[in-house]
């Protein structure tokens, strides 16, 4: 597998998206910016109908079934948010059929979210099961079409909106952004981003967020191919738990970022805190670690301008409840302290 969608192609997905998708707002703090000595700007995913970016590869891709395909159902296979987004894309396509397989341990709000939007959910365990045999037998066992959730040509062109409607505002205000940063997991984000950025802002440096625990793109690069990691690691952010980089994102990856950072769980709460406390967002921990990141100093942003993708809000308010305390006992002097 090779490539990847071109500037043409991600044009092409911002068009599709248009008519159903408003383009997120970019949130600016003048404590936030005193604190890191520069000046950000939050790409806020979460105000996305189904709470995080997903929603637009989803979108990019199902919009494209034929009606054959559509009358098969599609699959998915999804700890939360692209579930979600294939289910609030394939029920709006009209799809007669929307199966899901989520892991056991998948935040209950993800689960019951995307049921509510017409899925079948069917549960696996994550460190035990093949999730390769697993989406074959559901593909090729029940006919549905499988809508993949990051290495895929179009699903890439999907999330590469992202950072094309951060690259458009920002020309539009003369700004010129100087670091993008975004959670990296399977690699589809970023890629995108950076496939985006690359074209339309290529003085701009592109750097992935991964959960310390789960660093297997940090460590592909540095392999110069796709290692995996173990299963056994323990992180706040279920979202980024990718065990090895995507086939294609990672061929794209390795040749457009600028570097990946290792994020910890007190980066995650840093950024969910900074969400709420300075624009009223709620974030779950894995959308908000790349800002955390930031927030941390892990990225070089004095005296410059970043933009950050606040990616994903669903999170069990058991979980956000807990996580914000927690934060809030943080006594570090580089956390938020007003």
């Amino acid at each position: 597998m090779t490539g990847g969608p071109d500037i043409r192609e991600i044009e092409d997905a911002a068009g599709r998206l248009a008519p159903i998708l408003r383009k997120t707002t970019l949130f600016e703090s003048e404590r936030l910016n005193a604190q890191i000595g520069g000046r950000l700007l939050v790409k806020a995913e979460t105000l996305q109908p189904t709470g995080s970016f997903k929603i637009r590869g989803a979108w990019n891709r199902i919009s494209r079934l034929s009606a054959d395909s559509l009358s098969r159902g599609v699959l998915a296979l999804s700890s939360g948010n692209h579930g979600l987004a294939v289910a609030w894309a394939a029920r709006r396509a009209g799809a007669r059929r929307i199966v899901v397989l989520m892991p056991v341990d998948a935040p209950r709000t993800k689960i019951e979210q995307t049921r509510a939007f017409g899925a079948e959910i069917v549960a696996y365990d994550r460190r035990k099961a093949d999730r390769n045999a697993l989406v074959a037998q559901w593909r090729d066992g029940q006919g549905l079409v499988y809508i993949p959730a990051f290495d895929d040509p179009q699903v890439i062109a999907g999330a590469a909106t992202v950072a094309y409607e951060i690259a458009e505002e920002a020309a539009a205000s003369h700004i010129a952004i100087d670091l993008f940063a975004a959670a990296c997991s399977g690699g589809g984000l970023i890629a995108g981003s950076a496939l985006a950025l690359r074209a339309l802002s290529p003085a701009t440096e592109i750097w992935g967020v991964e959960p310390e625990a789960y660093d297997d793109t940090a460590q592909s690069l540095a392999a110069g191919e796709r290692v995996a990691v173990s299963a056994s690691g323990k992180t706040i952010c279920d979202a980024l738990l990718s065990l090895t980089p995507g086939e294609l994102t990672f061929t794209i990856n390795r040749k457009s970022l600028s570097g990946i950072v290792g994020a910890s769980d007190d980066d995650a709460r840093a950024g969910m805190k900074a969400a709420f406390e300075e624009f009223g967002l709620v974030a779950e921990p894995s959308g908000a670690l790349a800002l955390g990141a930031i927030l941390a100093g892990r990225m070089d942003v004095k005296g410059r301008t970043a933009a950050v993708v606040l990616s994903g809000r669903n999170v069990d308010l058991d979980l956000y409840r807990r996580e914000m305390a927690d934060s809030a006992l943080d006594p570090s002097p580089e956390r938020l302290t007003g």
